[in-house]
């Protein structure tokens, strides 16, 4: 039975209104979690970060794929395998999460409540659940976490059958012999790169030039490389005037006039906030042309100083990871509870087809500061451990400052970055120099030691004082 007043409404249950939700409860607050879908968990749960990162994993269990360094291209662990191979292990995935998070509110006295939320005024929240009942809710504090959907322009003839957006893909998970994927951001690459795991063929499209651009220059050299080494197609400052059908066939026509066909197509132009349904005008917000809010980067206000707003509603970097640190920030701030700073640096992880994660500045962000500074290189097929896995690709890029010696950046591209990533990231953020990786002691063999190996490579070419 729902209250008539909470001191905190969270409005969404993904990352971020999850652990805002926890948060307030944990230190005595009523807390009303609302979800317009059908269970909890959001986006993240139901067709973003853990359904994909799921597909990836079980694509890479079934194909063998990480075995093909030793049994050459064409070894496989199941020869025939089938969407219902995907989707079984997915479901299994998406259920054990739903139950962890329904405990996790029950445990700690989370209200939670399936319906649609609509602000009347500043404080006051109209509840529209799926029965067709309205309730009407009051609230000291309101977080807004309602995360994001696929942005779908007008002129893409999605279907549900041949072309889709990547909330469709993960619903209706099918096998097509041919795939383009048009936009190289990062839902576009990870999901082209699991296909190509699958040995579906595989063309990437992206009307600019270059692609995931934040990403370090010479980790997406050598990324590159592997994709087109498997035979993945990349049409780099390729522009889409048009998607026509040659029968069931969709077919891409770029600007250039070439022709791309395929079995499926699947349209990644970026996503946009769900905040149409809030009703904003009525507590006097205002989202932008993308339905993103904006919000003070450090205690995640809105303009309206008792509504907090996080994850990807608010734009980058929409992950995961920050946005749940940005739903606990948000929660600990609305009811002045005192926090540290949060730490200065944190990993951005892409589940791609070989992972890419980092932590820290690029090489270009260094030299844009003006900061002296050397680069060492670790590739992982020079590791024992690599070798014993059969890797003969994937490299480790830490960037040093000459002056204090400080680790400034670690870029990793391969088998376990984002695991990989967390060690310089502490060391990073513990304001740790070059000298830590030289002097400790890696576990041997392990992909770890490429810490060891890129220090010393980058010791080697420093000035001798």
């Amino acid at each position: 039975m729902l209250q008539s007043q909470y001191d905190m409404v969270v409005i969404g249950s993904g990352p971020a209104g999850k652990r805002a939700a926890v948060q307030g409860a944990k230190i005595g607050k009523s807390v009303l979690v609302v979800e317009k879908g059908h269970k909890v968990g959001g986006v993240s749960v139901h067709t973003g970060t853990i359904p994909s990162k799921t597909l990836r994993e079980t694509v890479l269990n079934l194909t063998g794929y990480r075995e093909r360094g030793f049994y050459g291209r064409a070894y496989r662990v199941k020869q025939d395998i089938g969407a219902d191979d995907l989707a079984a292990r997915l479901q299994m995935t998406l259920t054990h999460e739903v139950d962890v998070l329904e405990h996790q509110f029950a445990r700690n006295g989370v209200h939670s409540v399936s319906g649609t939320a609509r602000f009347l005024d500043t404080h006051r929240l109209e509840i529209a659940t799926p029965e067709g009942e309205r309730h009407v809710v009051a609230a000291e504090r309101i977080v807004i976490a309602v995360g994001t959907r696929p942005h779908r322009p007008a002129n893409i003839p999605f279907n549900g059958t041949s072309v889709f957006d990547s909330d469709e893909m993960i619903e209706t998970i099918r096998l097509p012999r041919s795939l383009t994927v048009i936009g190289a951001g990062v839902i576009g690459v990870e999901y082209a790169t699991i296909y190509s795991a699958l040995d579906v063929a595989v063309t990437l499209v992206e009307p600019r030039d270059s692609f995931l651009d934040f990403v370090d220059h010479e980790l997406i050299e050598d990324f590159t490389h592997q994709l087109r080494d498997r035979g993945m197609t990349l049409r780099l400052g390729a522009k889409v005037e048009r998607i026509e059908f040659d029968g069931a066939y969709p077919v891409t026509v770029l600007a250039d006039g070439r022709r791309v066909r395929s079995e499926m197509l699947l349209f990644t132009g970026g996503r946009e906030g769900v905040t149409d349904l809030l009703n904003l005008e009525a507590c006097g917000l205002v989202a932008d042309a993308r339905g993103r809010l904006k919000v003070d980067p450090h205690t995640f206000q809105t303009e309206v100083a008792h509504i907090y707003a996080a994850g990807d509603v608010i734009g980058f970097p929409s992950l995961a990871s920050t946005s749940m640190e940005q739903g606990r920030i948000a929660a600990c701030h609305a009811f002045e509870i005192p926090m540290p700073p949060a730490p200065e640096f944190f990993p951005y992880g892409i589940y791609a087809v070989p992972e890419i994660s980092m932590v820290g500045m690029t090489e270009a962000e260094v030299r844009a500061r003006g900061i002296h500074y050397e680069c060492g290189i670790a590739r992982f097929r020079e590791t024992s451990r690599g070798h014993i896995m059969g890797l003969n690709s994937g490299m480790m890029k830490l960037i040093f400052s000459l002056k204090t010696r400080r680790l400034l950046g670690a870029h990793i591209v391969g088998e376990g970055a984002t695991e990989l990533v967390h060690i310089g990231q502490a060391v990073l953020n513990l304001k740790g120099t070059l000298d830590y990786f030289i002097e400790n002691t890696f576990n041997y063999p392990t992909l770890a030691e490429a810490y060891k190996i890129a220090a010393l490579d980058a010791w080697n070419r420093m000035p001798r004082h």
